[in-house]
């Protein structure tokens, strides 16, 4: 299972890649392989913000519903217009073409407090 070292994870199976000011946003292959099949993504195409620790949408799979949550706070930039009508990049590119939604990070100590990739296994228990 990949767990890049560029980027940084939440408890909750997120990851941000940070790009300067920038952060991109999504789910970690782990988190993919447990819901399975992505059908659908739920994120607000009009969301204007985020909130460290808050929900910004949902992920629905085939066996269930999951929250998305915020790893900093921040300006939504733009949601993957992709995911629209392809849910399952999720699945098949989930560090890629699967991202979320992209932000201009509010405060970068937010940051401090997510897991490195050998944090991210540890959690997982690789």
């Amino acid at each position: 299972m990949s767990i890049p070292a560029n980027l940084k994870y939440t408890a909750e199976h997120e990851w941000i890649k940070i790009e300067g000011n920038t952060g991109i946003i999504g789910i970690t292959e782990y988190a993919q392989g447990e819901l399975g099949d992505v059908v659908y993504v739920d994120i607000a195409a009009d969301l204007e913000g985020i909130s460290k620790g808050e929900t910004f949408g949902t992920i629905e799979a085939v066996k269930t519903v999951s929250d998305l949550y915020a790893p900093c706070s921040g300006k939504v930039i733009e949601v993957n217009p992709k995911l629209q009508d392809q849910a399952e990049l999720i699945n098949s590119d989930p560090y890629g073409e699967g991202w979320l939604i992209k932000v201009e990070i509010a405060d970068s100590s937010e940051l401090d407090d997510l897991m490195t990739d050998g944090d991210y296994a540890k959690h997982i228990g690789q």
